[in-house]
């Protein structure tokens, strides 16, 4: 499968923890997890991205964990109108429009606990109240999941690192369209930004 994580190159992403080998710690956490949309998730839409259904039924059980634990989960559901959607209009050749039946949030992901925040750009944090639903919750540190790894989650973990949140990039928990953008975003990632780690290592630290 293209574009998510293999377990060779989980060995070489992990070998950024030399450096900071933080363990996970659910205390003062909250669990992002970016446009799960049937936009990317349905073969038919032209976005599809083979690995999102892959990760779905992981996301689902981290997040079901954080929910048990009272701890807050927020997805993202990428908008755009045209003439009020920057770069972002010229740049790709359809917007995901609210009319689309496709734009919504997967129902595998259901849950009244959860707050879904509308974005318009790739940095989840843009013009929307991302960082203040976060701080009143006392959130300081989150891992960041979803898709597309190279766009929307590389670009909501840089903007969260400048905003001061501790970030964690579980590598099975992203996917993008092949492995040269996935490998080189969570690269990046993971040298400067956030700490790579496992969903299980995220789901063993609540049992600690």
């Amino acid at each position: 499968m293209q574009g998510i994580c293999s377990p060779k190159f989980a060995a070489e992403a992990m070998k950024f923890r030399r450096r900071r080998p933080e363990k996970w710690n659910p205390e003062g956490s909250a669990l992002l997890i970016l446009d799960m949309q049937d936009y990317f998730l349905r073969p038919e839409s032209h976005a599809f991205v083979p690995g999102a259904p892959v990760i779905l039924p992981r996301l689902k059980k981290l997040q079901d964990r954080f929910l048990a634990a009272g701890l807050p989960v927020v997805h993202t559901r990428h908008l755009n109108r045209p003439g009020r959607s920057g770069r972002m209009e010229s740049w790709w050749r359809d917007l995901i429009l609210e009319s689309n039946p496709l734009s919504a949030v997967t129902s595998a992901l259901n849950d009244p606990r959860v707050k879904v925040i509308v974005k318009s750009q790739y940095d989840a944090f843009y013009r929307t109240r991302l960082e203040s639903r976060l701080r009143t919750n006392g959130v300081r540190r989150l891992a960041v999941t979803g898709v597309v790894t190279h766009l929307c989650v590389e670009t909501t973990i840089r903007s969260a690192f400048v905003r001061g949140f501790e970030c964690f990039l579980p590598l099975d928990g992203t996917a993008s369209w092949d492995d040269a953008f996935y490998r080189g975003s969570v690269r990046g990632l993971c040298h400067g930004f956030a700490l790579p780690l496992k969903i299980n290592e995220i789901l063993r630290g609540f049992a600690e």
